[in-house]
């Protein structure tokens, strides 16, 4: 287990051991349960949370943990997601950074993965279909499925990433 980062609601934030390789994303909740979250879980809930916030900020948010990000674990990057939290309304705060830090994770764990061509591109593709298409959280959640990497590559390079 490695910890990437321990969030405000007391939950953890860990990679470990998955089906695929060691870089699975789990949210441990305090009692130790632990769940892998699906991009349609982060996708629905940022999107409904872009509803109270001027146009694109969670977007322009992620893009900064996006760009900040690499193949390592960077407690600047983890520091970035705590200042980003601070500019949310408090309700909001605890979604912000559990989700935000578990995009960061699986954008390393892509960065990591052998033998990918896209990288964090992926999880960028999704965000943008969310948040700026206004593409729905599960149609963005499986758009890649069975699509070929250059496709998905000519897709991205148009939306500028």
């Amino acid at each position: 287990m490695r910890l990437i980062k321990e969030l405000i609601n007391n939950r953890k934030v860990i990679f470990d051991t998955g089906k695929f390789d060691d870089w699975c994303v789990y949210v441990v909740e305090e009692n130790g349960s632990r769940k892998a979250p699906f991009d349609v879980d982060y996708f629905t809930d940022l999107k409904n949370l872009s509803a109270h916030y001027s146009n694109n900020k969670v977007y322009n948010d992620f893009v900064a943990v996006y760009n900040a990000t690499t193949t390592e674990i960077d407690v600047n990057v983890t520091a970035l997601i705590d200042t980003i939290v601070a500019t949310y309304q408090e309700a909001h705060k605890a979604l912000v950074e559990q989700w935000l830090t578990v995009l960061y994770a699986g954008m390393i764990a892509e960065e990591n993965k052998k033998n990918a061509i896209l990288k964090k591109r992926i999880k960028r593709l999704g965000m943008h279909q969310v948040l700026i298409d206004n593409i729905s959280p599960s149609i963005a959640a499986n758009f890649s499925r069975g699509k070929r990497w250059r496709e998905l590559d000519a897709i991205m390079t148009q939306k500028g990433f």
